[in-house]
C-alpha cells in the first residue's frame, strides 16, 4: 500500500514514518488485513454478508483502540505473499502458522497453539493415521496442513495415501467428504472443530494422532517491526482485559489454546 500525504500534521508525519506501509491521511490511518474468506472460525462471511471471525474481530478491536480504520481484504491463500510484498495488505492475520515460515515474515509472538489433524467419517473404519493407506486425502492449497504432510516427518504417511488432493478452501473439502469424494481432510484443529459443529453430531471425528503441533501468529512484511510492535502491544492489552477469552467463547475456539504471554512466562 503506497503512503499518501494529505495535509499531514507533524504528528501524522511521525506516525507515517513509524507505521511504514500503511495509508495515513490527516483524517484516518488505514490498516489492511489479508485473510482467507472461507476459513471459519478465524475469518469468513456470516449470514449477514459481513466478514467476521476470531482473528478479524480481534483486528477490529485493535483498530478501534488505536483509532484506525480496518480494511478486511479477502485474498487467495496461495497469493498471500504477493499481496503482502506488493503492499496490497499490511499483514496476514487469519489462522496463520508460524512454524516453517519463521524467516519469511516479521512475526508477532504466537497467540494461539494449534495442531494439524485428520478428519474422517465416523463410520469410515479409519481410526489411526496408518488406516489412511490407499485413501483419498484432501487439503487446502498453500496451507500449513499441506506443508506438514509434505515434511520429512510425515513423508512415509503421505506416501501411503492413495491420493493427496489440493483444494481451494476447507468448505469445499468438507463438502467433498460429505459427498464421498474424499475419505479424509487434513486441517487445522480449530477449523475442524468449527466444521464438525455445523454438521450432524457424531458424523465425523478427529483422529487422536496429530500430524503437526504448531502456533499461530500475525505475519507482517519482513522488516516491518514497528507496525508489528504497535499491533502486538494492543493485542496484549486486549488479552489482559479478557477480550480473547470472550472471542474464544463466541467462536467456539478452545480458550486453553490461547498462548499470549506464554513466552514471557517461560522466561
Amino acid at each position: 500500500m503506497k503512503m499518501k500525504t494529505l495535509a499531514l500534521t507533524m504528528a501524522a508525519v511521525m506516525a507515517a514514518g513509524m507505521l511504514s506501509g500503511m495509508t495515513v491521511s490527516a483524517e484516518t490511518t488505514t490498516f489492511t488485513v489479508g485473510f482467507d474468506a472461507e476459513y471459519p472460525p478465524f475469518g469468513y462471511m456470516d449470514d449477514n454478508g459481513d466478514y467476521v471471525g476470531f482473528d478479524l474481530d480481534a483486528a477490529q478491536m485493535v483498530c478501534d483502540n488505536l483509532g484506525w480504520e480496518l480494511v478486511k481484504k479477502p485474498i487467495n491463500w496461495d497469493s498471500k505473499d504477493m499481496e503482502l510484498n506488493s503492499g496490497n495488505i499490511d499483514c496476514i492475520w487469519n489462522g496463520f502458522t508460524i512454524n516453517g515460515r519463521e524467516d519469511s515474515y516479521t512475526w508477532t509472538p504466537a497467540y494461539l497453539d494449534n495442531q494439524q489433524v485428520i478428519v474422517v467419517a465416523a463410520d469410515s473404519g479409519i481410526s489411526a493415521l496408518a488406516d489412511l493407506a490407499g485413501k483419498n486425502v484432501q487439503v487446502q492449497a498453500a496451507s500449513a496442513a499441506l506443508e506438514a504432510l509434505n515434511s520429512e516427518d510425515n513423508a512415509e504417511l503421505t506416501a501411503s495415501f492413495g491420493s493427496l488432493t489440493e483444494i481451494a478452501d476447507y468448505n469445499t473439502a468438507f463438502m467433498n467428504m460429505d459427498s464421498g469424494a474424499a475419505d479424509a481432510v487434513a486441517v487445522d484443529v480449530g477449523v475442524a472443530n468449527y466444521q464438525l459443529s455445523k454438521r450432524d453430531e457424531g458424523k465425523y471425528v478427529i483422529l487422536d494422532e496429530a500430524i503437526q503441533n504448531e502456533q499461530y501468529g500475525i505475519g507482517f512484511k519482513l522488516g516491518n517491526e514497528e507496525l508489528r510492535d504497535t499491533v502486538w502491544a494492543e493485542v496484549v492489552k486486549l488479552y489482559e482485559a479478557g477480550e480473547f477469552d470472550k472471542l474464544a467463547e463466541q467462536y467456539d475456539v478452545d480458550a486453553s489454546m490461547i498462548c499470549i504471554g506464554a513466552d514471557e512466562a517461560a522466561e
